[in-house]
């Protein structure tokens, strides 16, 4: 049951047309009803609530259906875990919207371990990249894998940091994970799909779209205990992290920058509304120890 439970999983996550939240809901169907997975392409569309897509969600089920050996073929060439199992990320199931399933390469363990995100400015200044030094050795010291999103500037900056002072880190990616994105970060997810871990909710394939990334960043935040932003102006993916991270009721820390510099109004922002003023180790290691949810 087990087994037939993940090909549906796995063929619902490759479709267009459905979405996570339409996932949840046929799985939380299934569930309720014995784990069952034989369910029509009919009973799927209503059971998800498909409506605007029903054209682009039927073309894509009958497209793997007719083929049952090239769907097991394709499910093969993927590592995948789904909500089911038990080393699903424990703080990620708890939000909404969480993925049904997440495809990886790397080292899968370390999604056991205490998350701590680090995001910030992609045009990262000299500043920023030295506030990434200063922080991360004496967290990752403290046994907490470091979390970003492998884009340009302080995500990509704070998986090197983590590797170069022997720690863990997670990089999550808005595309399959045979795409690399941007293309100057690539040497880098490559090197973490070797020794550390890369996980994405797209399967094979799939591009940058540019709702992908907001989509990303939920995951980012709900699978870290709390989210560390590092540059950022008032209007940009970091602070749609950092809101998301509130949201699920995560411990949000705020680096302030130059007064007079738009780069870190957002962590400016941040800080007048609640978030943890940081400018040493200490400050985080202080909320991380006490968090509880």
């Amino acid at each position: 049951m087990e087994e037939k439970q993940q090909a549906l999983l796995f063929k619902l996550a490759i479709c267009n047309g459905i979405g996570n939240l339409g996932m949840l809901k046929v799985l939380d169907f299934s569930m309720r009803y014995n784990n069952s997975t034989d369910f029509s392409k009919e009973e799927i569309i209503q059971i998800a609530g498909i409506t605007t897509y029903q054209k682009l969600f039927s073309e894509s089920w009958d497209f793997w259906s007719k083929d049952p050996e090239k769907l097991s073929l394709y499910q093969h060439s993927h590592r995948f875990i789904t909500l089911l199992d038990p080393i699903y990320p424990y703080y990620l199931k708890q939000i909404y919207n969480c993925p049904v399933v997440l495809f990886y390469k790397g080292n899968i363990e370390l999604l056991k371990q205490n998350c701590l995100s680090f995001i910030g400015a992609r045009a990262a200044s000299v500043y920023g990249i030295n506030v990434v030094r200063q922080l991360i050795p004496e967290i990752v010291s403290n046994n907490l894998t470091i979390v970003s999103g492998l884009a340009k500037g302080i995500d990509s900056v704070s998986h090197q940091i983590t590797m170069q002072h022997g720690g863990n880190t997670i990089g999550v990616i808005g595309t399959g994970l045979d795409s690399c994105y941007p293309k100057e970060t690539a040497h880098i997810q490559r090197k973490m799909m070797e020794e550390q871990l890369v996980i994405s909710e797209y399967p094979n394939g799939t591009g940058p779209r540019k709702y992908h990334f907001p989509m990303r960043n939920r995951i980012i935040a709900g699978m870290s205990l709390g989210t560390c932003v590092i540059e950022a102006r008032k209007k940009s993916g970091s602070l749609i992290t950092a809101q998301a991270a509130l949201e699920y009721g995560r411990e949000v820390f705020a680096v302030p920058g130059n007064v007079f510099d738009s780069q870190s109004d957002g962590c400016h922002g941040l800080i007048q509304d609640g978030a943890k003023c940081t400018i040493c180790p200490q400050d985080i290691l202080e909320e991380i120890q006490f968090f509880t949810i």
